[in-house]
């Protein structure tokens, strides 16, 4: 049996690449971000796993308000705090019993550890910005061990 994920993704801004519907086969949840860029790529992603979605600063739409500044998701045990700009975060991770920290808006994918918290950024699926091709994450839990996070990689896309 394929081991179990929630897939990590941000700043769609209404595009949902193919290649990030097949890394995020499988998952067990889906955590956006923010910057979605419209209802649709929502509810396609809803065809792969539950989603829990942010709004980001481009979301200003009116399908856009239903969504939240914030969100906590528990998985497994884990409690995965999701932020759309990660300047917005406004509590202490590690006091307020946070396991993982995620943020996007910047478009830059980082996989970081801080102070016993792990910070993803999972840069941007929709497009790539300063030569990084378009990517997610996929986070790894299992109860009682270290968390695994893997950037995956969407290709470069030509023409930006």
């Amino acid at each position: 049996m394929p081991e179990s994920f929630v897939g990590v993704i941000s700043d769609t801004h209404g595009m949902l690449r193919p290649q990030a519907v097949e890394a995020l086969r499988g998952a067990t949840a889906i955590l956006h971000a923010g910057d979605v860029g419209g209802q649709e790529i929502l509810a396609e992603l809803e065809r792969l796993a539950p989603v829990t979605a942010v709004r980001g600063n481009m979301d200003f739409e009116p399908w856009a308000s239903a969504l939240r500044r914030t969100e906590i998701l528990e998985v497994e045990g884990r409690k995965l705090f999701c932020v759309h700009d990660l300047a917005d975060l406004e509590i202490d991770p590690r006091a307020a019993g946070l396991d993982v920290v995620v943020s996007g808006h910047t478009h830059r994918p980082e996989i970081k550890e801080r102070g016993g918290v792990l910070f993803i950024n999972p840069g941007s699926a929709g497009s790539g910005r300063g030569g990084r091709p378009p990517s997610l994450v996929r986070l790894f839990l299992r109860p009682n061990e270290v968390l695994h996070a893997e950037l995956v990689p969407l290709g470069h896309v030509s023409g930006h």
